[in-house]
C-alpha cells in the first residue's frame, strides 16, 4: 500500500477585511519613506480590501485602497516579481513555511535598501494575518473573512 504523499496546504481565498493594524508606520519609517508621504499611506491604507483566489498553490491577490490598487499573482516555490510596500521593484521567492504559513523573501532588483519579507498564515480561529518586515522593523495586520 502506497502512503498519500500529497500535502494539503491551507486554503486563503476570499474576501478580507483589515481588523486590526500594527507599525505599518515605522515600517514605511523604516523604508525610508517621507513624512508626508506615510501620513498618506497610512490613512489610505487604514481600510484595505483584500481579494485572494487560490488553486492549488497559485494564489492571486489583490489589494484595494482608496488610493491605489495591487495585484499579485504567484506559485507557491516559484520566484516571482512584484513591488516593496514602498513600490520598489524586487524579486520574492514564496514558499510553505507550515501547510497554514507562506514566508516570502524580497530581493531588490536595483538599489540598495532594508531587507524586506512578508508572511501570509491563517489562524485556527479562521484569520489571516500577515506580517510585513523591512530590516528590524515588523509590522503586523490581521484581517478576518468578509
Amino acid at each position: 500500500m502506497e502512503a498519500n504523499t500529497e500535502r494539503t496546504f491551507a486554503d486563503f481565498s476570499g474576501s478580507w477585511k483589515m481588523k486590526s493594524s500594527e507599525n505599518f508606520e515605522e515600517l514605511l519609517k523604516a523604508l525610508g519613506v517621507n513624512v508626508f508621504l506615510r501620513k498618506i499611506a497610512v490613512a489610505a491604507a487604514s481600510k484595505p480590501a483584500v481579494e485572494i483566489t487560490q488553486q492549488g498553490e497559485s494564489l492571486s491577490i489583490q489589494t484595494s485602497t482608496s488610493v491605489r490598487t495591487t495585484h499579485v499573482s504567484f506559485t507557491v516555490g516559484e520566484s516571482f516579481s512584484e513591488a516593496t510596500v514602498d513600490g520598489r521593484p524586487c524579486t520574492s521567492f514564496p514558499k510553505w513555511e507550515t501547510d497554514r504559513k507562506i514566508s516570502c523573501e524580497q530581493t531588490l532588483q536595483k538599489g540598495e535598501g532594508p531587507e524586506t519579507s512578508w508572511t501570509r498564515e491563517l489562524t485556527n480561529d479562521g484569520q489571516m494575518i500577515l506580517t510585513m518586515r523591512a530590516g528590524d522593523v515588523v509590522c503586523t495586520r490581521v484581517y478576518e473573512r468578509d
